[in-house]
């Protein structure tokens, strides 16, 4: 028998199967993995109808439909100021997820560092060890989640290949302000440091405040590929498909890993999505959408005993359980699933071995009656 040297030793089944596989066999209400369970938009299915019938079936350029490009060109600049050119600096990505691991596949040499901030989404770390990398993390601190700027300045060295950020951020639902940006800036400026700012809920933003993409700093858009997912977005998180922009000299080295993985993504549905894209209500009133979501939620369990900092973006909220149980989150996430059939996902896997906050995390991106039922059950605990 074949006994293959692993490239990932230290990895194993993702807590998003381990969690959903126990939530199945008991039965529990499941507000775990990051999808919605409701419908996308019939227009967008209608338009995606209106693809397959017509001669959108075979590849897709390499870089994505050139109309799909040309929209996303035109909504980067009306949003955030930034002029992407869509022949060389954008390219569509069979996911956000894709697109950084083709991100970290085309800049991270052996040996390379990458600073990574936790709790951080669980697709980095594992794809920049794939790829030779050291990952350097830096805890956020306090129960806001902020980056620790001295921290971060004394992690910098001449081995720094790339830091990554994400706003809004999963799991903790906190959003990067535009002091954060610029503070950022001013430490990347003297560097040849890359920035890959995975922004896939970009337009899921609360409470009035903006969302502060990478692609609005002058320097910080020089260096940085920036990730957005059409998933998140309108509710097709199974249609795996998304976008990075980035300028071209580091689109240049992008398409040199993305041609290899992927080389084109599902052509009927960047047709679809470049019609869809022509009215921009159709992304600029989500956060509304989602922040009734998250005022429903958060008052439906006002008689609960878990304490809970309103999410600023993203369709997760942080839920902290301290007051209720001395056990550790993973633990307290499986009695929970087994005692109340409920499922969330505990904060630890997002950050490494030894941390534990109590603190589960819980998606609201969910229909009123599945988030009543949620409700019910945190209010009984």
């Amino acid at each position: 028998m074949i006994r293959p040297t692993s490239k990932l030793p230290k990895v194993g089944t993702t807590i998003f199967t381990v969690i959903n596989q126990l939530a199945q066999q008991y039965n529990a209400v499941n507000l775990s993995q990051g999808f919605p369970n409701f419908s996308p938009d019939p227009e967008l299915l209608r338009l995606t109808q209106k693809a397959l019938a017509g001669n959108y079936n075979q590849y897709a350029p390499m870089q994505g439909s050139l109309k799909l490009r040309e929209t996303i060109a035109e909504k980067t600049e009306s949003l955030y100021g930034r002029v992407y050119h869509p022949e060389s600096e954008i390219t569509i990505t069979a996911g956000a997820t894709q697109a950084i691991f083709s991100a970290f596949g085309a800049f991270v040499h052996p040996g390379d560092e990458v600073i990574v901030f936790r709790p951080a989404y669980d697709c980095y770390v594992p794809a920049i060890e794939l790829f030779g990398g050291k990952v350097v993390p830096l805890d956020l601190v306090g129960s806001h989640f902020k980056v620790d700027w001295e921290a971060l300045k004394a992690a910098i060295n001449p081995k720094t290949r790339m830091v990554v950020i994400n706003s809004p951020h999963n799991p903790t639902g906190t959003i990067w302000t535009e002091s954060d940006m610029l503070r950022l800036q001013e430490i990347l400026r003297e560097t040849n440091i890359i920035l890959l700012s995975d922004e896939v809920y970009e337009h899921i933003v609360f409470d009035g405040q903006p969302h502060e993409s990478a692609s609005k700093f002058p320097d910080l858009a020089s260096r940085s590929l920036i990730c957005s997912s059409f998933g998140k977005t309108f509710h097709i998180t199974g249609w795996k498909i998304g976008y990075c922009v980035a300028p071209k000299t580091l689109m240049k080295e992008f398409h040199k890993v993305h041609q290899y993985t992927v080389f084109s993504v599902y052509h009927p549905a960047q047709i679809a999505l470049d019609a869809y894209l022509q009215h921009p209500e159709h992304y600029t009133t989500l956060g509304s959408f989602y922040q009734k979501k998250r005022d429903y939620f958060l008052d439906a369990i006002t008689g609960s005993k878990f304490l809970a900092v309103p999410s600023s973006g993203t369709y997760f909220q942080l839920m902290d359980y301290s007051g209720i149980s001395h056990a550790s989150d993973t633990d307290f996430a499986e009695f929970l699933i087994k005692e109340h059939q409920l499922a969330s996902i505990p904060i630890s896997v997002f950050c490494g071995p030894g941390y534990d906050q109590k603190i589960l995390r819980f998606c609201f991106g969910k229909t009123e009656e599945v988030l009543e039922k949620a409700a019910e059950i945190l209010n009984g605990i």
